[in-house]
């Protein structure tokens, strides 16, 4: 753990999602929040290029909790600049985007995919000010690479069940995936 003190910040901060990993990210970091849900149908909004796909989601996910919120009191003169951060990210497969498994059999498949290969995950943020009403958006992209994963750590993550709450079922970080991880290369970041 860090022992520097949290960074003092003079905007109160909003994230728009429900991402244990996302809430994880801006704690350690020593910020406080407020967490907020967009609640909208994800499968609903549709592209076939996964960069336009993470940010179309991520503008979505801000324009419906922006449409909940008293927008007004937040661009008064003396409120303090409030920042409302939304995001999304997709695991691309041979081509296919993929995001959240709906089944035990699709995790399997997906899992077993990525076994001895490899993926692309695509992932959009973007902050809007609340104050100004500007808003500014950016991708991260990374090729991840993968040993052989064992047919038994594929069970064991499906039979936990958080696969089912991450893009492709695909949680790099887990204890369970993280041994079979060979590398991860980012390509971009704009």
């Amino acid at each position: 753990m860090d022992s520097h003190p949290p960074p003092r910040t003079s905007f109160k901060l909003i994230l728009g999602s429900s991402s244990v990993a996302r809430k994880h990210i801006l704690a350690e970091m020593g910020y406080e929040f407020q967490v907020m849900s967009a609640d909208i149908d994800e499968k609903g909004i549709r592209r076939e290029n996964p960069d336009e796909l993470v940010m179309v989601l991520a503008e979505a996910k801000a324009d419906a909790i922006i449409s909940r919120m008293n927008i007004s009191d937040y661009g008064k003169e003396d409120t303090e600049p409030t920042l409302l951060i939304t995001s999304d990210i997709v695991v691309v497969h041979e081509g296919i985007i993929r995001e959240k498994p709906s089944s035990k059999e699709e995790a399997r498949q997906f899992l077993k995919g990525y076994s001895g290969g490899h993926v692309s995950t695509v992932g959009s943020v973007l902050v809007a000010n609340l104050k100004t009403g500007r808003r500014y958006g950016g991708l991260d992209k990374a090729e991840v690479y993968f040993h052989d994963i064992p047919d038994e750590i594929i069970e064991n993550l499906i039979d936990e069940g958080i696969v089912f709450n991450v893009a492709g079922g695909l949680l790099l970080e887990h204890p369970l995936t993280l041994p079979f991880v060979e590398a991860v290369v980012n390509r971009c970041q704009r």
